[in-house]
């Protein structure tokens, strides 16, 4: 039987035929094109049946072949160890190259490492693009070669390279749609990939907020984000369109994005702070890890209303506002001296936007051992957050209902939690 001769383009965090690099120069190679989805069991093993996260995967992947059905082509779905998938596929086709856009997580390298050694070893070439970032790995650099560890010259510099570069450029795949190969591949259905559907949404992404952004953005209560975060995590949308209209629009927005960016090429310069603190000079700290205090966090008991009603909010929806996001943060780090790679933990299970840098990046700022992190004595008040950016209690009551029938005490008195933090941190501390 003549085996199909084909290129194949690999989805993965990119779920999104309009402006993706590799796509774009996938299509322009001299085969029909297979595009290629695989859910991996190395990921998919440790995850709940109905993760909200897959079912937007799954979604997002049908959004793809509805598109690709209108032009007479399809997409591959395949479930399996990513290496073992690949091996079926040389077996199973003539392929010629494979185009895919690179990712940055330790797990990914790795992995993309090993497929393109073995499609090597069948003569076939495997092109990999940058199309996650505007600038990736080594290309924001200081001057002695370095990578940046503190955002703000990070970020001047970054700019400074975009406005040199006039701005991101944008490819605009569909003139290329026929150049897709003519398939008419089965979808599987979600309970064959093993999963059921979440109850859990990820929510359309809304821009049109974004312009008084600066002002509103710390409120929870005026729901005034844009919902984009998932939406960049699977990449949905494009960076390059995203950069190009926050620049027009909204520098404070923009300067959001940059910092993505910034934990992304902390993460790939520094993969070791995925499991250690960034600066190893805090390693000494004497975390409690009381398992009893933590349950109590991650259920929104505590007795401080801003922490309960962002975990609730959470628990519930996938989401937190990023205001709130601090303040629990910085509750599990300082008042309980739990360590943040437990908060880190649980943030990755529950978050619809989950994203390996900015997740360790963010945490490591909160628990004040990572770069640029918030100092060790900087502790939040969750009680003067409350007033300051939900004085009416308007986010809390959302997700506290019983908030007004007399609310608990706070499981631990803030003046004690943030001396006996900022005295364990001095005790930590290797000079």
């Amino acid at each position: 039987m003549t085996k199909q001769k084909a290129t194949f383009f690999w989805f993965r965090r990119d779920l999104r035929l309009d402006d993706n690099i590799g796509l774009f120069n996938a299509l322009q190679s001299d085969f029909p094109v297979i595009p290629l989805f695989i859910f991996d069991e190395d990921i998919l093993e440790n995850l709940p049946e109905n993760d909200a996260r897959v079912s937007f995967i799954y979604d997002s992947l049908q959004a793809i072949n509805k598109q690709l059905q209108e032009i007479g082509c399809s997409i591959l779905i395949k479930k399996g160890k990513t290496f073992e998938v690949w091996k079926s596929l040389v077996e199973e086709f003539e392929i010629q190259n494979v185009f895919f856009n690179k990712d940055y997580e330790p797990y990914a390298i790795k992995r993309d490492i090993a497929v393109s050694d073995l499609l090597k070893q069948n003569n076939i070439e495997a092109t990999s693009f940058k199309d996650h970032v505007i600038f990736e790995e080594k290309e924001i650099t200081k001057a002695d070669g370095l990578p940046y560890t503190i955002y703000t010259p990070y970020k001047n510099k970054w700019l400074e390279k975009y406005h040199l570069s006039g701005q991101a450029h944008e490819y605009d795949t569909k003139p290329l749609f026929p150049n897709f190969a003519k398939n008419n591949f089965e979808f599987p259905a979600l309970a064959v990939i093993g999963f059921e559907r979440s109850t859990i949404k990820v929510l359309p992404h809304d821009l049109t907020q974004i312009g008084n952004y600066k002002e509103i953005r710390d409120f929870p209560a005026l729901d005034g984000t844009s919902y984009l975060s998932p939406h960049l995590r699977f990449g949905t949308v494009s960076i390059r369109k995203l950069v190009n209209w926050a620049n027009k629009k909204n520098q404070t927005f923009l300067s959001e994005l940059i910092w993505r960016e910034f934990f992304i090429q902390i993460l790939f310069n520094f993969p070791n702070c995925v499991n250690h603190n960034f600066k190893s000079a805090y390693d000494g700290i004497q975390w409690r890890n009381n398992e009893d205090d933590f349950k109590r966090w991650c259920s929104g008991t505590t007795g401080y209303p801003m922490v309960d009603a962002g975990m609730r909010q959470l628990n519930e929806t996938g989401y937190m506002h990023n205001r709130v996001r601090m303040v629990v943060a910085s509750f599990l780090c300082k008042h309980l001296l739990i360590n943040w790679q437990w908060g880190e933990a649980y943030f990755a299970e529950k978050l619809l936007d989950f994203e390996l840098a900015s997740n360790v990046g963010n945490w490591q700022w909160a628990a004040g051992t990572g770069c640029d992190a918030a100092p060790y004595f900087r502790v939040f008040n969750p009680e003067i957050q409350q007033k300051k950016f939900d004085e009416k209690a308007i986010y809390i009551r959302k997700w506290i209902p019983e908030f007004d029938l007399g609310y608990s005490e706070p499981m631990i008195e803030h003046a004690f939690a943030r001396d006996r933090a900022i005295a364990t941190y001095k005790a930590g501390i290797v000079k």
